[in-house]
This record gives C-alpha cells, structure tokens and sequence, in this order.
C-alpha cells in the first residue's frame, strides 16, 4: 500500500511541475520566477492530492467535483498571493493570480483527463 501512496503523490507531483514548469517557460516565466513555481508546486500539490483522495473515498459521488474545485479554488488563490508577495524580487510576474489560475486550470485538466485513461499506477 506505500508503493501505491508513493506512487499516487510521486506521479502527481512529477506530471504538474511537468506541465507547469512547461506551461510557465511559454508564458515567459524565467530565472527565479521559474524556481518559484516549482517551489510553490512542492508546498501546495502534496495536500491537494491528500484531501482529494480523501474525499473521494469519503464524499458521495455528487460532492466530489465540487470540493475538488474548492481545492483548487484555494490553491489558485494561495499560489498567486505568494507570486504577488515576491514580485519585485528579481520576479516579474504582471498578473501573479492570472498565471495560476492559468497553470492550475491546465495542469488539473491534464489530470482530468490522465485519469479518465483509467491507467494503473
């Protein structure tokens, strides 16, 4: 059962830095704002992907989306108030809550659909 946690949290982890990472470089992000999304994937990914799985085998199937956007409400939130505080800090992010909500909205697409493959982890 580890093997299966370590996976879930390492896939999770791995596949959004991919695609955020990515996603940023075409959006311009460079340098120290590149080093900063990743920093901010490695605090905020690891407690999504806990309270989602949580919920999922804990919510009725009605509530799970909603709570999952929740989620990601909050996280979008939390990760442009960082990008904010730091801006100016040889960072340059011109609309910090914009370029997550952007981030985010791909990456969980992304996950949205890898999920719907029904690929074993």
């Amino acid at each position: 059962m580890l093997i299966y946690y370590l996976k879930m949290f390492g896939i999770s982890l791995g596949l959004t830095l991919i695609i955020e990472l990515l996603l940023a470089l075409i959006l311009r992000v460079r340098g120290r704002g590149l080093f900063l999304v990743f920093l901010v994937n490695l605090i905020t990914n690891p407690p999504v992907v806990l309270f989602s799985y949580l919920a999922s085998s804990r919510l009725p199937a009605g509530d799970r989306l909603p709570f999952q956007l929740l989620l990601e409400g909050i996280v979008v939130l939390t990760e442009g108030l960082i990008y904010q505080d730091f801006k100016g800090n040889g960072i340059d992010f011109r609309y910090p809550v914009l370029l997550s909500l952007i981030l985010n909205a791909v990456s969980y697409g992304a996950g949205l659909f890898l999920n719907s493959l029904n690929l074993p982890i």
